[in-house]
């Protein structure tokens, strides 16, 4: 289980923002995916008086676009989902539900994954 904690502070141009707590002076391993696909631009910077990882991620050009799209965020070391980010665009939702529903698939997708890995290593 981690032990990372992770709060979003702000998002400002195509910059999101996030403090990663738990990690001390060792720099976390974070992944960043859209689509199940590595996310670039993602940057990590301690905070030494704070105690805590600022972490920083740019936007991706092809996570703007009509409808929902979410980038999941991922402690790397134990696969433990951290947050996410949610980009809606487009027409206006009547409704969260898609948004609730991008966020299952990817979380089911990351599940499947998890699944099949452990089916492996105990086989």
């Amino acid at each position: 289980m981690s032990t990372l904690e992770l709060t979003k502070t702000k998002m400002k141009q195509g910059v999101w923002q996030g403090v990663i707590t738990g990690a001390g002076d060792d720099m976390p391993k974070i992944k960043v995916t859209h689509q199940n696909q590595p996310v670039e631009g993602v940057e990590l910077v301690h905070n030494e008086k704070a105690d805590h990882w600022l972490l920083s991620v740019i936007i991706p050009p092809e996570a703007i676009a009509d409808g929902v799209q979410t980038l999941m965020i991922q402690d790397a070391a134990t696969q433990t989902e951290l947050g996410h980010i949610t980009v809606m665009a487009g027409e206006i939702l009547g409704d969260d539900i898609r948004a609730e529903m991008d966020l299952l698939r990817a979380e089911l997708d990351m599940l499947k994954r998890a699944f099949r890995r452990h089916c492996v290593e105990t086989a």
